[in-house]
């Protein structure tokens, strides 16, 4: 029996890890390491109603403060890998002994994109990706008057909502043509445009920032390249993220666009896992390699891991899935699309109730239900059947689903 598995990465997917190995019986050694002072935690609500006030501290933790004791998981918060030594089999620290494992999870997570131009440090520029991020960010939107929020992604789009919510004036700088358009298609990234420029958001697409300039104080000047400029109280760096791979490429583990694992999450070393936001995951039930940035592989894919990492031998099959809230608008995202995926509609876009579909060679890749949440389930058997379907009869409101 394996006697000592080490997380390294204290976060939801390292929480889940941990609780998956007890659920599943392990009785051994359980190190779960991680670099940030707080016990681990979700990070949806850090973007969602923990910023916008609807949800108090207490509820992000994955566990409450007596979990970890009573399960004997050795939690070390504060604490930073410096190495991981495959040949001897052990972790090293940068404060502490090296521990020995038999079997080892990375869960590292990803971090912020920082903004490339001048100004990325500078006062009054925001990050959103850790809890206290959210703190200060939190307390921001208390005092501020306007701020900019650079990049129209998830993030950007949903810290745009809890500035309004707060009835901070917004500008979103957005160098596509629409926010969320290399995601979702024109026709339902159009639909974000709208929502928020309804809620009184200054949308500005088709333009990059050039720097960024502060003046010590509480104001900050935003400079775009077309020439114009922007004051502002606060300026939130939304650009994406990097995901934490290098403690990985320093083992020597086999590293493209993440850790590479197969579908039973196992990198190039049969004794090291990957989990979460690094995992570059073979997925069955899409006949490809994909890396998804969401909190549905963070929970979900622990489980099969810590099987794993006990002897089993499981894959994880699951679609893909997300979820947002902006405004009055709520949507779950399953399945994974491309691009150049066709996008077909269902329902009243204009209303905020529909469903979206996306499909390849005749089959729907994802689905995404807007202000509808019982198709849900339908969605997904309707991803997972492959089946070639009728486009008029896909979104015909009339016809269920399942007989599509």
């Amino acid at each position: 029996m394996t006697s000592t598995i080490v997380i390294i990465g204290a976060g939801l997917a390292g929480a889940k890890t941990a609780e998956a190995l007890r659920d599943k019986g392990f009785d051994g050694h359980i190190v779960l390491a991680g670099d940030e002072a707080d016990r681990p935690y979700e990070r949806p609500p850090l973007s969602k109603d923990y910023l916008n006030g609807k949800a108090d501290r207490d509820s992000v933790f994955v566990h409450d403060a007596a979990w970890y004791a009573e399960q004997d998981v050795d939690l070390r918060t504060d604490t930073v890998v410096t190495a991981i030594d495959r040949a001897a089999k052990r972790v090293e620290f940068a404060d502490g002994d090296p521990v020995a494992y038999d079997k080892l999870v990375l869960a590292t997570g990803s971090r912020p994109r920082e903004f490339p131009g001048a100004g990325r440090d500078a006062a009054g520029a925001y990050y959103l990706r850790r809890l206290p991020d959210s703190d200060r960010l939190r307390e921001m939107l208390k005092g501020a008057n306007r701020i900019v929020l650079v990049g129209g992604g998830w993030i950007g789009l949903e810290v745009a909502a809890a500035a309004r919510a707060a009835e901070v004036a917004v500008t979103v700088v957005e160098p596509g043509e629409l926010p969320l358009i290399t995601i979702l298609g024109r026709e339902v990234a159009q639909v974000f445009a709208d929502l928020h420029t309804r809620h009184g958001v200054d949308l500005r697409t088709g333009v990059g920032v050039d720097r960024i300039e502060a003046d010590g104080g509480s104001t900050a000047t935003v400079y775009l390249d077309d020439g114009t400029s922007l004051e502002a109280d606060a300026v939130v760096v939304g650009i994406g993220a990097i995901p934490n791979v290098e403690l990985a490429e320093r083992a020597g583990l086999t590293v493209e666009n993440g850790v590479e694992v197969d579908a039973g999450l196992r990198t190039s070393d049969p004794d090291v896992f990957a989990v979460g936001d690094i995992a570059n995951a073979e997925n069955p039930a899409l006949g490809r390699r994909i890396r998804v940035e969401h909190w549905a592989n963070a929970l979900n894919q622990p489980a099969v891991a810590a099987a794993n990492a006990l002897g089993g031998d499981e894959r994880y099959e699951r679609q893909p899935y997300f979820y947002s809230d902006q405004y009055e608008l709520g949507m779950e995202y399953t399945g994974y699309a491309d691009a150049d995926d066709r996008v077909a509609i269902r329902g009243d876009t204009g209303k905020l109730e529909f469903l979206a579909f996306w499909l390849r060679d005749g089959r729907v890749v994802a689905g995404m239900n807007v202000n509808i949440w019982d198709q849900g389930d339908a969605i997904k058997e309707l991803i997972g059947s492959g089946r070639v379907v009728d486009t008029a009869r896909l979104t015909d409101p009339a016809i269920p689903l399942s007989e599509v």
